[in-house]
């Protein structure tokens, strides 16, 4: 089975990075993003792109991009969607957790205020039964966890266990076993942390480097941890050891949060690149079982960014580099599918061949 790797679509719209981006829930037909722009949009990557319209009086058509949803006063940093669809949340710079109604696009509350986070939020999913309850980490190092269900827009409970930003969170344990109550946390301060909520434990697994993405298995038996030192680890969930890491010598990731994920049934594992140059970006792909690299895929920058300059704090002009800072995999519905965006804000959707 080959890896799917011919460009479908690309996603445009975007005036900035982007650094969030989720298919939506089963069966997983469309495409969210969020960017430094401070807006999300909701894509249909099936549909044709919008033809350019030389008559202005033409009836818009139905286009790729169905929806952007503005209210963000700062970059929004990670979206998750409900099971149902029809709610989703978002979180960046703004200190408070936006939960959204899809086809209002308006936001049905705000989690936040004195007793919400002090810094921006990284990372935010539901979790609990009928996705009841909103689990946000923030970079004040705190996990704050929110009942949907309430009028209360205080937390139900503060982690304050880390030591620096809190930069990921999963909830429950995967392959459907009873463990509603089980929270994992990656932080900057290059620990893992899983939480037991009804048990009242704490286990930690340290990783060294800051981590930057975390991604379960579907057993739940292992956890894909991302960190700032060019590695990217399987570990075993219960043991707390090392499966297999993924590396090499030509794929660096120490500066930028890289969201790595499995794709194909957990046959492959996918993240970007920092080390790349020019308009263009690049996806690594390895193979789980081997740890080897399998294919790189070069991912077409934006040719209308190639003409603007990017001045540095020193007033020198920066060398341009389209770093893919997050993938997301199609984990439902027909054929392979995945997409993934970055530095230059177009979104590329990749499937198979055939």
């Amino acid at each position: 089975m080959a890896f799917p790797s011919k460009p479908l679509a690309q996603l445009h719209g975007s005036n900035g990075p982007v650094h969030a981006l989720t298919y939506s829930s089963s069966p997983s037909t469309y495409i969210l993003s969020g960017s430094s722009d401070r807006s999300i949009r909701l894509y249909n990557p099936s549909r044709p792109a919008a033809p350019p319209s030389s008559n202005p009086l033409e009836p818009p058509r139905a286009t790729q991009l169905i929806q952007t949803y503005s209210a963000h006063g700062y970059e929004v940093l990670d979206i998750a969607v409900a099971q149902d669809n029809a709610t989703f949340a978002s979180v960046g710079g703004d200190r408070s957790v936006f939960h959204w109604d899809v086809t209002k696009a308006q936001t049905i509350r705000r989690y936040g205020g004195n007793q919400g986070h002090t810094a921006r939020i990284n990372t935010v999913t539901f979790a609990g039964t009928g996705d009841s309850v909103l689990i946000s980490g923030s970079f004040d190092s705190s996990v704050r966890i929110w009942d949907v269900k309430s009028h209360s827009t205080k937390p139900i409970m503060v982690l304050d266990e880390a030591k620096d930003s809190v930069s990921c969170v999963l909830a429950g344990s995967g392959a459907g076993k009873d463990g509603e109550y089980e929270i994992v946390t990656g932080s900057v301060d290059g620990s893992v942390r899983s939480y037991d909520i009804r048990m009242g434990k704490l286990e930690i697994d340290v990783i060294g480097a800051s981590v930057t993405s975390l991604q379960r298995t579907r057993d739940g038996k292992g956890v894909l941890v991302g960190a700032l030192d060019s590695s990217i680890r399987l570990m075993d969930k219960d043991g707390g050891g090392l499966l297999k890491s993924y590396k090499d010598e030509k794929w660096k990731n120490e500066e930028f949060r890289l969201r790595s994920a499995f794709g194909g049934n957990e046959r492959w594992v996918l993240c970007g690149n920092e080390d790349v140059m020019g308009d263009d970006g690049e996806v690594a792909i390895w193979d789980t079982l081997s740890g080897q690299i399998v294919q790189r895929i070069r991912v077409e920058g934006s040719k209308a960014e190639g003409k603007k300059k990017k001045i540095g704090l020193d007033g020198k002009e920066k060398e341009k580099r389209n770093v893919i800072s997050c993938v997301a995999w199609k984990e439902n519905g027909r054929g392979d599918q995945w997409c993934c965006g970055g530095q230059d804000g177009t979104i590329t959707v990749f499937g198979s061949a055939s």
